[in-house]
């Protein structure tokens, strides 16, 4: 089975990439409120809900060139770790006419001079853990997405419900998701960016701190930085309405030939 992408609604067409451990149905929010204006294309990355059997590696450039065969020309949306496929995408095709990025940021691991970021540890963690603790560890990262939201509870149930609901993510999946976190560091690709780029933060992320999205932004030409004050690492379940309405301002003020 390749690599499954669901196309739902009509308009404009957005492809939407989820993050770790996850699958493209989490973003059922942004689509019961964007599948009216737009035509979504939810990704399903390989190892994760409906590409479970799909066994292509979670590399970046590989699984952005796939993508772009079972997708049409449109604006890309990056969640979390789906932030580095859609950034590499966006810098890298021109099939790609603009970026959002939702609590992802080009570098998720501190360094010296990215200090809004988490320490190594918290993926080698996670890492170790999944051999020891398979489910556990992914509900204990799932709370870590919700960790500060002031919607924190409500987002975890709608988390954990999605997170089974097209099967378990592949272990193997996970850890080459975890690396990814853990070693990428896409910075060198934002101050050459062509397209413009909407960076949606939650201001009471845990794991990828608001200030890290700023910072991403100014790097980057043609870009907004727009932070949600009461969100967290998850920001379009709680506040949906308002991220929502950010994206689709946001795609609607594009010009025709973007």
């Amino acid at each position: 089975m390749g690599l499954q992408v669901e196309v739902v609604g009509a308009g404009p067409p957005l492809v939407l990439v989820h993050g770790w451990g996850l699958h493209g149905g989490v973003f059922a929010p942004l689509v019961s409120r964007l599948s009216g204006r737009f035509q979504l294309h939810l990704v399903d990355l390989p190892g994760h809900g409906h590409s479970r059997e799909h066994q292509a590696p979670l590399a970046l450039q590989d699984c952005v060139e796939e993508i772009l065969q079972r997708t049409p020309p449109a604006a890309w949306l990056g969640w979390s770790l789906g932030g580095l496929f859609a950034l590499q995408a966006a810098a890298t095709s021109a099939r790609v006419r603009a970026l959002v990025q939702v609590a992802a940021t080009p570098r998720f691991v501190r360094a010296d001079d990215w200090p809004h970021a988490v320490d190594v540890a918290v993926f080698e963690q996670f890492g170790n853990d999944l051999s020891q603790d398979y489910r556990g560890t992914l509900e204990r990262f799932l709370a870590l997405d919700t960790i500060g939201s002031e919607h924190a509870r409500s987002e975890l149930r709608t988390l954990k419900e999605a997170l089974y609901a097209r099967g378990e993510p592949a272990p193997w999946a996970l850890q080459q998701g975890l690396a990814l976190l853990e070693r990428t560091d896409l910075r060198t690709l934002l101050p050459s960016l062509a397209v413009s780029s909407l960076w949606i933060s939650g201001h009471r992320d845990r794991l990828v701190p608001h200030a890290a999205m700023r910072e991403a932004a100014s790097l980057s030409a043609r870009a907004r930085w727009v932070d949600i004050a009461g969100g967290g690492h998850a920001p379009f379940l709680g506040h949906a309405d308002l991220v929502a309405a950010e994206v689709g301002a946001f795609l609607d003020a594009l010009p025709p030939d973007a």
